[in-house]
């Protein structure tokens, strides 16, 4: 009797606290998110953790400041234009896709919040020599490589190598940063990029896959 009591109170409860649920606006990013990311996932894969073979690098873990910033960047033509640049294109073409408001937010939370895959190395370098040219990074990216949020330098340390090397090479020859008005913090990169050669650049890569 008891339990044929609460019949109507449940009839009535569960539908309005589903209801509230989906309401929510964390629900609703998340659940969002989720869904543009499926898109993201064809290359990057269901976990954020990268395809070398097809240019993508890992994502999943990156701060979300980072994941929106690049987005934007790329979805403005302040990225992915270079005729060098062919994964970037791609994306600069999949991030128009995030046209409507709120959706670079919620693929930014959602990359975010997937567990941080430290990508196997792909290269090798001499680690040992790398620490000293490290130096020229750690005042941006951190002793330890987990990036610097006020100074816009992203975390270095779990990233695909062979797409750090990609980057580094693209600061350096111009393919990327070379806006200092519409990418200030890109255009710090090329300097830094133009200190280290191949050999050291390698080096560099070797280092932060010890951190």
């Amino acid at each position: 009797m008891a339990s044929a009591s609460y019949g109507p109170f449940k009839r009535v409860f569960i539908p309005v606290f589903l209801f509230l649920i989906l309401l929510n606006p964390n629900f609703v990013q998340a659940n969002r998110g989720a869904s543009l990311f499926k898109l993201c996932s064809k290359c990057h894969g269901d976990q954020g953790e990268g395809n070398k073979s097809l240019a993508a690098p890992a994502i999943s873990g990156l701060p979300d400041w980072y994941v929106l910033g690049q987005l934007n960047k790329f979805k403005e033509g302040i990225r992915g234009k270079h005729a060098s640049d062919i994964a970037g294109m791609r994306m600069r073409a999949m991030g128009r896709t995030l046209n409507k408001e709120g959706d670079v937010e919620a693929v930014a939370a959602f990359v975010s919040n997937l567990a941080r895959t430290n990508a196997s190395p792909t290269l090798a370098g001499d680690a040992v020599a790398g620490e000293q040219n490290f130096a020229v990074c750690m005042a941006c990216h951190g002793a330890d490589a987990k990036g610097n949020k006020d100074l816009g330098a992203p975390p270095l340390k779990g990233s695909s190598d062979w797409y750090l090397l990609t980057q580094l090479k693209h600061f350096k020859t111009g393919i990327r940063g070379a806006d200092p008005v519409k990418d200030a913090l890109g255009a710090t990169m090329a300097p830094m990029a133009q200190m280290l050669d191949d050999q050291s650049m390698l080096n560099v890569l070797a280092y932060i896959q010890t951190l």
